[in-house]
């Protein structure tokens, strides 16, 4: 999934529930895209971290919240 597919798929999610917040949507988010995606974005946390092992479903949350705010970009 490529960062530009995983912030539309956080933004349709974002939509159907309005009244959470970042970490909360993003914990739906990766919850959505089922296990084996859970697994690479997981991955991708640790390998940003420069870790070797971490707790799975948390990590996946950081990433999709990291490639969020990434593409997001800076506030004003």
């Amino acid at each position: 999934m490529s960062d530009e597919e995983l912030l539309v798929e956080f933004a349709l999610t974002r939509l159907d529930h309005p009244g959470l917040d970042l970490e909360e949507v993003a914990a739906l988010v990766v919850r959505r895209v089922g296990p084996e995606r859970m697994v690479e974005f997981a991955g991708q946390t640790l390998v940003h971290r420069d870790e070797l092992r971490g707790a799975v479903f948390p990590a996946a949350v950081e990433h999709v919240l990291r490639v969020v705010l990434t593409l997001r970009g800076p506030r004003d």
